[in-house]
């Protein structure tokens, strides 16, 4: 048993050499360095591409016409509808004139008495018997019963309240049996001709200044003749089958709210459009022969744009961009990068200063296409 234990004991030590030898064997093997990781990267390329800017925008019938009574009186009959559609001179309202009938039945009658009066005293004077300055007394209360009369048959005209314009009718304020003047401070309704409609736009002085140097013109009137057609987005977010055209700018700078006022005239031959509507203005903004980089291609540090350059040896660096406008998924930089340059189109999350990649050359036109996802890394 002795001789037995000590062959188990010699055997172990014997392993225990041989395990240890093999492992450092094994430590003084350097593993294979790992390739650096890939990036995809496109060299910059000038090109063309339009943008958007888009403003808030309140819609208004080219004519809004409210319809206010000339006269005090209770409504008779209210003739028309909301939304119906009016000719000019056609009946709206009528009010009640029954006392205004009663009045003019009085006024005839004084003009009548005044004119007796004339014709008794006209002969008198003729023949001397009385002063001439009777006679204009009389002339004068004739003239004055007559002006009375007119006054009120003026009044019984006003009672038939008609549309001054062609038009569709507004909301009815007052019904059947309301009472009404010239003093209410709310029409009885409004008629708007909607067959065109105007969109009431501002934008900032900033703004207003890059719209008008980038348009082509002497001067405004020629500025505005040569402003893009504008879309309309509806209040649904639906384009709006017409493009409208920039009729008018105010040209100066509102002293309250810094900016300035536009308006657009659309055709509106299905009446889609109507006095209160809301939505935005999009005017196109050509960029010609500008540098463009897909936002992928970029990352925000403290508030700055920035993206990596390709650089000798297959190390990147970092710059900030300078970014003009957004369009889709790409930036329109001012300055940062030049044609020269090769930049890492997606994963700049993930790269550090002088880091080395292995750059997978990607086209530039594969690069900016506009969707969700290019590169999986």
């Amino acid at each position: 048993m002795k001789n037995k234990s000590i062959l188990l004991s010699t055997l172990s030590i014997i392993g225990l050499i041989i395990i240890q030898s093999c492992s450092t064997k094994a430590e003084n093997k350097v593993a294979p360095a790992l390739p650096p990781a890939t990036y995809p990267v496109s060299e910059i390329q000038k090109t063309t591409v339009t943008g958007y800017e888009s403003y808030p925008t309140n819609i208004e019938g080219i004519i809004n016409s409210d319809i206010r009574a000339k006269a005090t009186g209770y409504i008779q009959k209210v003739l028309v509808d909301e939304g119906q559609k009016v000719r000019k001179g056609q009946t709206l309202f009528k009010l009640e004139t029954q006392s205004l009938n009663q009045d003019a039945g009085a006024a005839k009658a004084r003009i009548n008495v005044a004119q007796v009066e004339v014709d008794k005293l006209k002969p008198l004077v003729e023949k001397n018997i009385i002063s001439p300055v009777q006679l204009e007394t009389a002339k004068a209360n004739l003239a004055q019963a007559k002006a009375n009369y007119s006054s009120i048959a003026a009044n019984i005209g006003y009672a038939t309240v008609k549309s001054p314009v062609d038009g569709y009718v507004g909301a009815i304020a007052f019904r059947e049996g309301s009472l009404v003047s010239p003093n209410d401070t709310t029409p009885l309704t409004t008629i708007s001709d909607i067959d065109e409609v105007y969109a009431f736009f501002s934008m900032n002085e900033s703004k207003y200044l890059d719209f008008i140097q980038n348009t082509k013109g002497k001067n405004l009137e020629e500025k505005i003749s040569n402003f893009p057609k504008v879309e309309l987005i509806l209040a649904n977010g639906k384009s709006y089958s017409e493009k409208g055209t920039i009729e008018t700018s105010s040209g100066q700078i509102n002293q309250n709210t810094g900016t300035v006022s536009f308006r657009a005239v659309f055709k509106n031959p299905n009446q889609l459009l109507t006095n209160g509507n809301s939505g935005k203005i999009k005017i196109p903004i050509l960029y010609e022969n500008t540098i463009v980089i897909p936002q992928t291609a970029t990352y925000e540090q403290q508030g700055k744009v920035m993206l990596f350059k390709l650089g000798e040896g297959n190390k990147v660096t970092s710059s900030i961009v300078e970014v003009k406008a957004i369009v889709d998924n790409l930036y329109v930089l001012d300055s940062g990068v030049n044609t020269a340059d090769k930049i890492v189109v997606a994963g700049a999350g993930k790269l550090r200063n002088d880091m080395e990649i292995t750059p997978q050359i990607v086209p530039f036109d594969e690069a900016t296409k506009p969707v969700s996802k290019l590169f999986k890394n």
